[in-house]
């Protein structure tokens, strides 16, 4: 049974521009989507906070809304008129004092989008997940090298089991616990998508993401060593045209990995790649697991008395034990997402924060 609140849509999705609404304009897809709709001729309106650093939006022609997703009623009055609307607002904080703010934010505002965005009668409504939300490979294999090789780790996608005692931080518990709201509205009848990218890199990483901050550190060679953990690498566009694909041609209630199927690379492998574009010389020394975890419990127990967040947070340690590698073939095959490679990612994304001053060279 459809949900009572929701508008039927007047536009079609084959017609040509759309009145699109996006949340988490400023961040690094948000910013990216945004551009890539607009040069689309699409129409966007942005909601962003009042202190949001918005140089990820520079030259892009938007509207801008002022408020956040806890204001559901600013979100009805925003949304009026949208056809589109991508969700892709999030706190993101692997360590923080106190944690509801993240659930409220994560939770019950994905809540208040999808149902103003539902109400004002949008025909498709992207909500962003996380890899996170999908189940982790299981690595085949003995002990020792044997376990850690890659061709012992077999991708998983949308399909492999997942539960709630797997979310091991509270960002993926928040954000698990958000897609769980978003595919309960979407069985109401409310025509939501699901998008879960993976590890994107690439210009406009404002902030910078946990990732970004990793070639950032890396152009500024304080990179010392590396954990051996793994990622699905993917060019930030292909990200966000993957938003576009799935408003055009996704499947209400289904989740698309947004990845690349030749990304699923060791931290040691894409550093191999960067010192290959930029001459910087690769990290040698791999720290083992337990010295990494000790050193983050440390770190952690430092940030309870001081109030100021650990460098390496305990939860992303205990993340980087896993390889995560993710099979983005739903998305290729049902939307067409664009596979740009991972080294054009890579090379763009320290092409870029060498121009805006976030390398020392």
């Amino acid at each position: 049974m459809a949900w009572a609140g929701w508008i039927e849509p007047k536009f079609s999705v084959t017609l040509g521009a759309m009145n699109c609404f996006v949340t988490g304009a400023s961040g690094f897809i948000g910013a990216n989507l945004v551009h890539e709709l607009v040069a689309r001729g699409h129409r966007v309106k942005v909601l962003v906070r009042g202190r949001s650093d918005l140089r990820g939006l520079a030259g892009a022609d938007v509207e801008r809304v002022e408020g956040d997703v806890a204001d559901a009623a600013k979100l009805r009055t925003a949304l009026r008129g949208c056809d589109w609307c991508f969700h892709v607002a999030a706190s993101y904080h692997l360590w923080l004092p106190d944690y509801a703010p993240m659930y409220a934010a994560n939770v019950e505002g994905t809540r208040h989008v999808i149902e103003a965005a539902a109400s004002a009668g949008c025909s498709r409504i992207v909500y962003t997940s996380t890899v996170g939300c999908i189940g982790l490979p299981q690595e085949r294999g003995e002990t020792g090298e044997h376990r850690r090789s890659n061709q012992r780790i077999i991708p998983t996608d949308e399909t492999t089991p997942v539960s709630e005692a797997q979310m091991t931080n509270h960002y993926k518990l928040s954000k698990w616990q958000a897609e769980l709201v978003a595919r309960e509205l979407a069985a109401k009848g409310l025509p939501v998508v699901i998008v879960n990218p993976s590890a994107p890199v690439g210009p406009r990483d404002v902030k910078p993401t946990p990732t970004g901050k990793v070639i950032v550190d890396f152009l500024n060679r304080r990179m010392p060593a590396y954990l051996d953990t793994g990622l699905n690498w993917v060019h930030v566009r292909d990200v966000a045209l993957g938003h576009i694909l799935a408003a055009e041609k996704g499947r209400i209630g289904e989740r698309y990995i947004l990845g690349n199927a030749t990304g699923n690379w060791t931290m040691k492998e894409a550093f191999a790649v960067l010192e290959k574009i930029t001459g910087i010389p690769a990290p040698k020394f791999r720290v083992p697991y337990p010295i990494a975890l000790l050193a983050a419990h440390v770190d952690e127990a430092i940030s309870r008395l001081t109030g100021r967040p650990p460098k390496a947070p305990l939860a992303g340690v205990r993340m980087a034990r896993y390889k995560m590698y993710f099979n983005p073939a739903k998305a290729i095959r049902e939307l067409g997402l664009p596979q740009t490679p991972p080294e054009q990612a890579l090379a763009d994304a320290a092409e870029w924060f060498r121009a805006n001053g976030y390398a020392n060279q």
